[in-house]
């Protein structure tokens, strides 16, 4: 994976960590700071050490779990059979047999994270239950106008709604499973019996979102938050990891890979969402304006990665080029859509100091 690093003035391409390695909770984080000159804030604060991450932080953007056997029994029904077996809408956004190997488009684009905060705390969610609801709402209009290019061709008459019914969209959701989160000192990972050992612990989820144009903007996060909440009490995230160690075990890293391929390949898109930085940090002595992480390689035409820093929230698309010609309106639609969930939260503030 290479990391690119926009720096005020300069501009660096850095070799990153492997997928795995940057996922935490939603995705984890690297499990060794890297080494980067900081500086401090504006305010005057300490610089800060980079690679820890704020409690606060960690538990808005937390999609640990509790397990409970009744979610248990539903992901064994629902959704381990369907992850080799059923596959996702092919079109438009899902891409063919080989896409991996295609060439991919890789943009961005930043909103502020006080906007995801103040739609979290509106509603009393997490910053990953609104930024996952805001994703759906993006897609939602992104498909709707892409069904409607092909109907028009087809002279269909103008609509408001031309998605179809029954519509398969999931997302591959890796999550940490280790015990313990955040940075830890290396000395202390490598000790005999260490309940915190030096590596990664990360399983995945299938998340199916809602595709769908609805009433009220909010729903998208609603249902964003019932879906996760189902995911959080299952054992899905341990299943998919003690599996895939297992058939490594037995059959070797080939066989893991293939089952893995088959499982990922009839999903849409890769999704992570990872707490970053909260405080400035610089780079050979020049302060970074954001980062934004992606990789390539994997059997899907998109990938969606969000990544905050300081005050902003970072969307990186990757996207394969003859599947997905057009990243730039799915990024607008992506800000337009929280402008939107925004909008609707403001709304409902200002009728409630209405009543009373």
């Amino acid at each position: 994976m290479r990391l690119r690093l926009k720096l005020r003035g300069f501009n660096y391409g850095v070799r990153g960590f492997t997928e795995a390695e940057q996922m935490k909770k939603t995705t984890s984080a690297p499990t060794q700071p890297t080494k980067l000159e900081t500086q401090p804030t504006k305010l005057g604060t300490q610089p800060a050490k980079l690679g820890t991450q704020p409690a606060q932080l960690d538990r808005d953007l937390d999609v640990g779990f509790q397990p409970s056997g009744f979610a248990t029994a539903l992901f064994l029904k629902d959704t381990k059979t369907p992850a080799l077996f059923l596959k996702d809408t092919k079109k438009p956004l899902k891409g063919s047999r080989g896409v991996e190997n295609n060439p991919r488009r890789f943009i961005h684009r930043t909103v502020g994270l006080e906007d995801v905060k103040l739609i979290k705390n509106a509603i009393n969610n997490t910053i990953n239950d609104v930024v996952v609801g805001v994703t759906q709402a993006a897609l939602s209009r992104y498909l709707n106008r892409r069904y409607g290019e092909i109907m028009k061709e087809k002279g269909a008459m103008e609509k408001k709604n031309y998605l179809p019914k029954n519509f398969r969209l999931r997302a591959t959701f890796f999550i940490n499973i280790r015990p313990f989160v955040g940075i830890h000192a290396l000395f202390d990972m490598m000790k005999k019996g260490t309940k915190v050992r030096w590596g990664n612990t990360i399983g995945y989820v299938l998340l199916p979102f809602t595709i769908a144009l609805l009433d009220d903007p909010l729903d998208y996060v609603r249902e964003a938050k019932s879906v996760i909440d189902k995911k959080k009490a299952s054992i899905e995230p341990v299943c998919t990891y003690r599996i895939t160690k297992l058939i490594i075990k037995f059959f070797g890293i080939k066989a893991a890979g293939v089952l893995n391929y088959k499982v990922f390949s009839n999903t849409t898109l890769w999704f992570s969402n990872v707490p970053g930085p909260q405080e400035e940090i610089a780079f050979c002595g020049h302060s970074m304006a954001y980062f934004a992480p992606s990789c390539f390689g994997q059997p899907n035409a998109l990938m969606i990665h969000v990544v905050s820093y300081i005050d902003k929230l970072t969307f990186m698309i990757s996207a394969d080029e003859g599947t997905i010609p057009d990243p730039q309106q799915l990024c607008d639609d992506l800000e337009h859509s929280l402008n939107l969930i925004k909008s609707a939260v403001l709304a409902k503030d200002r009728s409630v100091l209405h009543q009373e």
